[in-house]
């Protein structure tokens, strides 16, 4: 499973909008590999921030 992927898992595990932050404790994924993971999913625009900083998959 790929950064993107398990990002990806982790917002939809949460259940509400995210941080950063919050997706690498539950990912296990390290801050830095969450930041590029979730610049990528921004870029091919498969997750939005429905809250400042926060932000879920856009299913």
């Amino acid at each position: 499973m790929s950064d993107t992927e398990k990002v990806l898992a982790a917002m939809r595990e949460a259940g509400e909008p995210v941080a950063a932050g919050k997706i690498a404790e539950i990912s296990g994924l390290e801050r830095k590999a969450v930041d590029k993971a979730m610049d990528a999913l921004k870029k091919t625009g498969d997750i939005e921030s429905p809250v400042r900083c926060k932000w879920v998959p856009k299913d």
